[in-house]
Formats: C-alpha cells, structure tokens, sequence
C-alpha cells in the first residue's frame, strides 16, 4: 500500500480544509515547490495535487504553481481539481503531469469520462468525494443522491489507472478513516482503490494494511505530513513490516 502525500492549493498556497469546508481552511505553506521538494526528499515515491479554486470555480488559477512544482521534483505527479475538458487533460499533460484526476465530470459527464479513458488509457483517475457514502461534486460544495458504490461500479469497466475515494466527513479531522467506506467501495470494483480522508497516526495507515489483497492500492495524507504526526519514512517503514510493534519507539511515537 502506497502512502502518497497531498498538497491541496489555494492561491498559489498550500491548505487543508475540514470536512470540505472553504471556511475552514488552514494555511501550511506558501511555497508549495517547497514543500514538495520536502516530501520528495523524505522518500515519497508520487504527489497528489489537487487545485482547489479550480475545483470550487472551474477555472484554473494555480498552473503556476502547478508547474513550479514539476520542474523541481522528479517523482510522478497526479493532480485533480477543476478538470472537466480534454483540452485541460491535454494541457495538464503537456506539464508533465503524469496524471490527471476527474471528479465532477464523472456525474455530470460521463461520455466525456469514458471517451477520455478510451483516448488516454491508464492515465485517468476517478475521483469520488463521498458524504455519508453519497456523491458531492463542485468541490464538494454540491451534494448528489448517487451512491459512490454505484458510481465505482458503473466505471469499473473502462481503461482506468484507479479510483480515488475521499470520505468527506473525516478528511481533515485526523479521526481516522472510514474503514465501512473504504471496504464497500472496495466491494465493487477491481480497479484498484486509493484512500482519502482522516488519517491522523501510524495506527491509522497499519489499519488499512488489512485491505491490500481487496485491492487497497494506495492511502493519500495531507495534514497529519504537515503537522508532523509522523513522517513519510515513518510511514513507509511501517507499511513495509505492518507491525507496530517493529517500529522503534512505538510508545513515544504514540504518547
């Protein structure tokens, strides 16, 4: 299982919000390729970018930033937020993007989606942003009636790299991930799932390890990186012996 650290943007800054909330956003660095750099240095073998305003509005502000960041880490980059067009997925790529994440247009335009997947194999993802296991799109500002299992279902038939799946009502909170979530969605499909949402300790990220042969691909972490919960060491060290107790210092980690 992959640990992908996530830079979320906000006029050229990185934020994370609770719970989706535009109100309750903080700030952690106004230097995202910074940051990125960082993370790169401290082991993380991909980025998750998501451009926020684009995603809120539809219209991309942050590319400078976005490319700022591509010209100084050499790991591969996935960014959502705000795609919604070929010609954004093909200018996206012209970056260096290596791949790109559609959320909103997934419901509310599906040929586009599955065209796109056709013209661009493996190189799409879909993002699924969840309140209380239903669909919110607009940069969750927006609330469907669509199951996300049914969504996941519905698109596990085309040339897809994966499936994002964001439990709205723990991201940002560092309370732990909705595992019943996670282990529904990973119930209808076999693409591969990634996971988002309120991972706050080691304990958290060692919870999920027990969906890896389901098809658990992937946990992405935002906050508990910047407010140094651990490291993405840390982490990696610990995915890789799944045990606790074979981390050092396991009380001090955790008191």
């Amino acid at each position: 299982m992959r640990l992908i650290p996530a830079i979320d943007l906000i006029k050229g800054r990185c934020v994370r919000l609770v719970k989706g909330d535009f109100n309750k956003s903080k700030e952690f660095s106004n230097e995202p390729k910074v940051q990125a750099k960082l993370w790169e240095k401290d082991g993380a073998k991909s980025l998750h970018i998501v451009d926020l305003d684009a995603a809120r509005t539809g219209y991309a502000s942050n590319d400078e930033s976005i490319i700022s960041i591509r010209r100084n880490i050499k790991i591969p980059i996935q960014i959502g937020g705000g795609i919604r067009s070929l010609e954004r997925i093909e200018q996206l790529f012209s970056y260096g993007i290596d791949k790109v994440i559609m959320g909103t247009s997934a419901i509310e335009d599906k040929k586009l989606v599955k065209d796109l997947t056709f013209k661009f194999p493996n190189k799409i993802i879909i993002g699924i942003d969840a309140n209380q296991g239903k669909v919110s799109t607009r940069g969750w500002l927006k609330q469907s009636d669509i199951k996300a299992s049914e969504l996941i279902k519905e698109f596990s038939d085309l040339e897809i790299s994966s499936f994002i799946v964001t439990d709205i009502g723990t991201d940002g909170t560092l309370n732990g991930p909705n595992e019943s979530f996670i282990e529904e969605i990973l119930n209808h499909t076999n693409i591969p799932v990634i996971a988002s949402g309120g991972i706050g300790s080691l304990s958290d990220l060692l919870s999920l390890t027990k969906f890896e042969n389901s098809g658990l691909d992937g946990v992405i972490v935002g906050k508990a990186l910047y407010e140094n919960k651990f490291t993405i060491k840390e982490a990696q060290d610990i995915l890789s012996s799944k045990r606790l107790g074979d981390f050092p210092n396991n009380n001090e980690i955790y008191a």
